[in-house]
């Protein structure tokens, strides 16, 4: 797969699994993905959840994307960073996917839980692409 292709079927499927450290431990969790593309891998988690100070102690992460449809699995590894931009925020805040958030935070964008939300983005991945086909071949790296 092309680096293309491997951004569409992560927008296309959109959940991910993503896996992070603690204390030396894997810890796995579903995740929402907002986009990905040419800039990185972005989503969004809030600041009272583990997998934020995770990511801040150990910024190294792997996701995994399952398109069933395919039966394709995309593996993407890398190193995650704090963004911090208002645009961004307001984008996924009002983004029509990301209406749960506007429930939860109410319509304000200056609401105290708006405040807790933080935007990751992986920029430069590398990508490993997985099917059943292709079961025994040896694995290539696919830099995004």
């Amino acid at each position: 797969m092309t680096k293309n292709e491997i951004f569409g079927l992560m927008n296309g499927v959109m959940s991910f699994h993503l896996a992070t450290l603690e204390d030396g431990e894997p810890r796995v969790r579903g995740m929402l993905l907002y986009k990905a593309d040419e800039t990185g891998v972005v989503f969004h988690t809030g600041v009272f959840k583990d997998l934020y100070k995770q990511l801040l102690a150990n910024p190294a992460a792997q996701m995994c994307f399952f398109d069933p449809a395919s039966g394709t699995q995309v593996r993407v590894r890398g190193q995650f960073e704090e963004v911090a931009d208002a645009k961004l925020k307001e984008e996924i805040y009002n983004h029509p996917s990301r209406e749960f958030l506007r429930n939860m935070c109410g319509n304000s964008m200056e609401s105290p839980f708006y405040e807790t939300i933080r935007v990751f983005r992986m920029k430069n991945g590398i990508a490993n692409v997985w099917t059943f086909a292709a079961n025994c071949a040896a694995k290539e790296d696919i830099y995004l």
